[in-house]
C-alpha cells in the first residue's frame, strides 16, 4: 500500500499581498507533494498567513489557533504554520503564546515554508524571523516562487514590496519593509508566461504601486549611472497592457501624493487597463491628513481624482476612509463628509480607526476619539457614501458592459456572477459559461453593491487549462 498523500490548508487573512503570498505557500506545499483539503478538520498541515492591518488581528488569530489546538488535541500529527505580518511583527510571542504551533515565519521568507516545516519535524518547533534586505531577490519576491492559484484566469503580480511613506496609523513599512522594486523585464516576462497559461487578467500588487521604479533608480544613480532613467510606473502599465492575451489589467493600492499625469496618460491609451481606480483618501480633513502624515491636503486629493476623471473615460473610483483617528472633531468630520460628497465615489471601504502597536498613532492615547461617537460618524459616512454608489449604479442601467465570468453566485448558484472593467459584479442568468469567459450583458437593475442584467452572448471563451487534481491513496 503506498504512502497517504498529506493534505494542506492555507487560510488568508487580510489584503490582496496575503493573498498572493498564501497562493505561492499552496504552490509549495503542492510541490512537496501535497494536495488541497476542504477545511481544517480534513487537513494534515494548516498555514494561517495573517495580517496586523485589519481590526482585532491578534484576537482572530489566537482564536483560530484556539481552534486548531483542540484538533491537534485529537489529532497529534497535525502541523500548524503561522506566517504574514503577525508572525513578523510578534515573533516568538505567538510561539509562546500558542507552543502547539509547528513553525512561525515572516512576511519575507515566504519561500522558507516548506523547508522550516521539514525542520519542525526533525528538530522541533521552528521561529524565523528574517528582516527585508537579508534574502535574495527569488526569496525575497513571492512571485518568483511556485503558485497554486485559485482562480485560472486571473493572477496576481508582485511588481514592488515594503513602503517608504510613514503614515501615522499603518504597520507596513516595520513588516513588509522599505520600497523594492522588480526589475522590468522579469515582470513584463512573467505576465507573457501566465498569458501563455491562458490567464488574461492581471492585477499589479504593491503597498504604493504607483511608486513603482523609483528605489532602481537611485540604485542606478549610487552605482554611477547618472544617466540611467529606471522605469517608472506608467511604463509598466502599457508594457503589460501590450502583452498579448492579457485583455485586463488592474494594480492596487496608489498613493494620492504619487498619482501623476503620466500614469493617468497610460491608463487612458492602454486598451487593456480597466477603468477602475482604487484611490485611498483616509480623511477629507487637512488636519487629520496631516496628523496621518498622507503628505497631501483635500483639495490636492480632488485635483487628482478630477484629472483622473477627466483623463479616462467612465472611470470608476473607489477608496478607503477611517472614521476616528486620533483628535478627530466634529468639524474634521464634516469635512470628510464633504470631501466624500465631491468625490462621488462609486463604492468605500470604511473603517473605524483602532490602533495598531507600534504605529504612531497608537501612542495618541490621550487624543483617542469615543467608539460610539466614531460609530455615529460611521453611520452618516456610510449614508454619502451609499448615495454616490446607488447613483452611480443606476447610471448603468441600459447599458451593454463586458463581463469576466467568475463562477455561480454565492448566494444563489442558478445564477452566474461577472465582473466588469469599473470592477463592478454583474449577476445574470444563462446556461452554464465556464469561468473566465468574457460575455455581453445589459444591465436592467442596480443595488448598492451589484448591479443585475441580462445575458446577450459571449464574447471569448475561457481559454486555460482546465486543472485536474489528483489525490493518491
Amino acid at each position: 500500500m503506498g504512502a497517504v498523500t498529506k493534505r494542506y490548508l492555507v487560510r488568508t487573512f487580510g489584503c490582496q499581498m496575503n493573498e498572493h503570498d498564501s497562493e505561492r505557500i499552496a504552490g509549495l506545499l503542492e510541490a512537496d507533494g501535497m494536495v488541497a483539503a476542504e477545511n481544517a478538520e480534513d487537513a494534515d498541515v494548516v498555514v494561517l498567513n495573517t495580517c496586523c492591518v485589519r481590526e482585532n488581528a491578534d484576537n482572530k488569530l489566537y482564536g483560530t489557533l484556539g481552534h486548531l489546538k483542540s484538533l491537534k488535541d485529537r489529532r497529534p500529527d497535525m502541523e500548524i504554520l503561522v506566517g504574514g505580518c503577525l508572525a513578523q511583527k510578534d515573533r516568538e510571542l505567538i510561539a509562546q503564546r500558542a507552543p502547539h504551533v509547528d513553525v512561525v515565519f515572516g512576511t519575507h521568507n515566504v519561500g522558507r515554508a516548506t523547508d522550516l516545516l521539514a525542520a519542525s519535524r526533525r528538530d522541533g518547533q521552528q521561529v524565523e524571523i528574517v528582516e527585508a534586505g537579508e534574502l535574495d531577490e527569488h526569496e525575497a519576491f513571492p512571485s518568483a516562487l511556485p503558485v497554486r492559484r485559485e482562480v485560472d484566469h486571473s493572477a496576481w503580480v508582485t511588481i514592488q514590496m515594503g513602503c517608504d511613506n510613514s503614515c501615522a496609523f499603518c504597520i507596513v513599512p516595520a513588516v513588509r519593509g522599505p520600497e523594492v522594486s522588480r526589475p522590468f523585464e522579469v515582470l513584463v516576462a512573467e505576465v507573457e508566461a501566465l498569458a501563455a497559461q491562458g490567464v488574461t487578467e492581471v492585477t499589479l500588487l504593491g503597498q504604493n504601486v504607483n511608486s513603482y521604479g523609483r528605489d532602481l533608480a537611485v540604485a542606478a544613480r549610487r552605482g554611477g549611472d547618472k544617466t540611467s532613467l529606471a522605469p517608472r510606473f506608467a511604463e509598466l502599465l502599457r508594457a503589460v497592457g501590450s502583452v498579448e492575451g492579457i485583455r485586463r489589467v488592474r494594480y492596487t493600492s496608489p498613493h494620492p501624493k504619487d498619482l501623476r499625469p503620466e500614469t493617468i496618460a497610460a491608463m487612458a491609451d492602454t486598451a487593456s487597463v480597466c477603468e477602475h481606480l482604487h484611490l485611498p483618501l483616509q480623511s477629507g480633513s487637512d488636519t487629520i491628513l496631516a496628523a496621518m502624515h498622507r503628505g497631501y491636503t483635500a483639495e490636492r486629493y480632488l485635483e487628482r481624482l478630477g484629472a483622473a476623471r477627466a483623463g479616462i473615460e467612465d472611470l470608476a473610483v473607489s477608496t478607503d476612509i477611517i472614521v476616528g483617528f486620533p483628535g478627530e472633531t466634529d468639524a474634521d468630520m464634516n469635512a470628510t463628509l464633504e470631501v466624500v460628497a465631491e468625490a462621488d465615489y462609486d463604492s468605500a471601504f470604511t473603517f473605524v480607526y483602532s490602533p495598531r502597536p507600534g504605529t504612531d498613532a497608537a501612542a495618541m492615547v490621550d487624543r483617542f476619539v469615543d467608539h460610539a461617537v466614531a460609530v455615529e460618524r460611521m453611520e452618516r459616512l456610510r449614508a454619502v457614501v451609499e448615495r454616490s454608489s446607488m447613483r452611480r449604479n443606476q447610471a448603468r442601467i441600459g447599458r451593454i458592459e463586458e463581463v469576466v465570468v467568475e463562477g455561480p453566485s454565492k448566494k444563489d448558484p442558478a445564477v452566474l456572477s461577472g465582473r466588469t472593467r469599473q470592477n463592478k459584479l454583474v449577476h445574470f442568468t444563462a446556461e452554464p459559461i465556464r469561468r473566465g469567459s468574457y460575455a455581453l450583458v445589459e444591465i436592467t437593475d442596480a443595488g448598492l453593491s451589484s448591479l443585475r442584467g441580462r445575458f446577450i452572448e459571449v464574447t471569448e471563451p475561457a481559454r486555460h487549462r482546465t486543472r485536474i487534481r489528483v489525490s493518491v491513496a
